[in-house]
C-alpha cells in the first residue's frame, strides 16, 4: 500500500522546483555575505585573539583555527603528497609489469612510508599492536578479540605512555600523527580479528598475517581513512590482481578527479579566507553580537566547510584506491541536502558506517 501510494505521487512542477532552488541558494549566499561582513568588521579583534595568518588572497587574512584542516594541510605539504604520489607510481608500475608482486610491493612501500614519518619507534608501536591483535584472533573468540583491541586503544589515554611517546618527536604534530595512525589502525585490527573469528578454521596463519600487513599499511588509507573492512579489502585486492590493467580511461579519470580535488581545496581555502567562522565560534562574545542572518550563515558555513574538508581528505585517498581497482566508500553527501540525522549518519562517512554495521551488528 505504501509503495503504491508513493508511485502515484505527482512530480512537482519545474517552476516550483526552480523557485525552491533559487530561495535555497539565495538564503545561503545572503547569510554568507552577512557573515563575511561581520568577519571583516571584527578582523582586527579576531587577529589579536586568534592570530589570523597572512592570506593567500591579497587583502584577506586566513583563519587557521580548524585543527584538522591546518594539521593535514601542513602534513600534505611536508610529506603526504609525495608519499601518496610514490604509492601511485609503484602501484601502476607493478600492475603493468609485475602484477603478482603488486600487493607485496605496496605493503613494503606503505611500511617504509609510515616509518619515514612516524619513525622506527612509532611503527614499532603499531607492529606490537598488530602482533597482539593477530595472536589473540587465532583463538577465534570474538569477546577476547574485542577486549584485546579495546585495551590496545585505551593505551592512547595512559599519561605516562603519552609522555614517553611525546619524547620521541620534536613537535606535537608528529605525536598527533602517531595517535591518529594508532586509532585508525585499531579499527582495522578489530575488523580483521572479527573476520578471522567468523571464518572457518584451517586458513594458513602466515597468509593471514601477510594480508593483515597489507591491509594495515595500505598507504592511501593509513593515516586518516576512509575505513574499509578487512573482508572487502581482501576481496577487492584479489579481484583487482586478476583484471587486465590496460584501461586507457585511467588517465582521464586521474586528470578529472585531481581537478575536482583541487577545486574542493580551493573552495575550502576560499571559505576560511572570506569568513572567519572557526575563530568566531570559539568566542562567546562574538556569538552574542552576531546578527541573525550572520548567525545562520555561521552555522551553514561550519557545516559546509566540514563537508568540503572531507571531500578533500577522503577524495585523494579514494582516488588512489580507485586507480588500484578497489572500491572505496562513497564520498560524503552534501549536508545541505541531507534532511535527517539518519541520512547524515549513513551517507556522510559511509566507510565508518559499514565498519560499524559489520562489527557491531553482524
Amino acid at each position: 500500500m505504501t509503495s503504491k501510494s508513493k508511485s502515484q505521487l505527482a512530480p512537482l512542477p519545474w517552476t516550483e522546483i526552480l523557485l525552491y532552488w533559487v530561495l535555497s541558494f539565495g538564503s545561503h549566499l545572503y547569510s554568507f555575505y552577512q557573515l563575511q561582513r561581520f568577519s571583516k568588521e571584527h578582523e582586527a579583534g579576531l587577529e589579536r585573539e586568534f592570530q589570523l595568518e597572512k592570506g593567500l588572497l591579497k587583502g584577506f587574512k586566513r583563519d587557521p583555527s580548524d585543527f584538522e584542516w591546518s594539521f593535514w594541510t601542513e602534513w600534505a605539504k611536508k610529506s603526504l603528497l609525495w608519499t601518496l604520489t610514490g604509492h601511485g607510481i609503484i602501484s601502476r608500475f607493478t600492475s603493468v609489469y609485475y602484477p603478482k608482486l603488486r600487493v607485496p610491493a605496496l605493503t613494503i612501500y606503505g611500511l617504509l612510508a609510515a616509518g619515514s614519518v612516524l619513525g622506527v619507534k612509532g611503527v614499532s608501536v603499531l607492529l606490537v599492536h598488530l602482533g597482539l591483535s593477530f595472536s589473540v584472533a587465532q583463538l577465534r573468540k570474538p569477546a577476547l578479540s574485542w577486549a584485546c583491541n579495546l585495551l590496545l586503544l585505551s593505551t592512547l589515554h595512559i599519561q605516562p605512555l603519552q609522555e614517553i611517546q611525546r619524547d620521541w618527536y620534536k613537535t606535537e604534530e608528529e605525536y598527533y600523527l602517531l595517535l591518529f595512525s594508532i586509532a585508525v589502525c585499531g579499527l582495522r585490527f578489530i575488523s580483521f580479528s572479527l573476520e578471522l573469528c567468523w571464518c572457518p578454521p584451517g586458513h594458513g596463519g602466515v597468509v593471514q598475517l601477510c594480508w593483515l600487513f597489507s591491509y594495515t599499511f595500505y598507504h592511501p588509507f593509513f593515516y586518516n581513512g576512509p575505513i574499509i573492512t578487512y573482508k572487502d579489502y581482501i576481496e577487492q585486492m584479489c579481484r583487482s590482481g586478476e583484471e587486465s590493467d590496460k584501461d586507457q580511461s585511467l588517465l582521464s579519470y586521474l586528470v578529472l578527479r585531481s581537478g575536482r580535488i583541487i577545486l574542493w581545496w580551493c573552495i575550502a581555502e576560499f571559505m576560511i579566507h572570506l569568513m572567519y567562522m572557526h575563530s568566531i565560534q570559539s568566542n562567546e562574545t562574538y556569538l552574542k553580537i552576531l546578527p541573525p542572518w550572520a548567525l545562520g550563515g555561521l552555522a551553514l558555513a561550519l557545516a559546509q566547510f566540514f563537508y568540503v574538508k572531507y571531500l578533500v581528505l577522503f577524495g585523494l585517498p579514494s582516488m588512489l584506491a580507485t586507480l588500484d581497482k578497489l572500491v572505496p566508500p562513497k564520498l560524503p553527501s552534501c549536508v545541505s541536502i541531507i534532511h535527517s540525522f539518519t541520512g547524515m549518519w549513513r551517507h556522510f562517512d559511509e566507510g565508518l558506517y559499514r565498519w560499524l554495521i559489520s562489527t557491531f551488528i553482524l
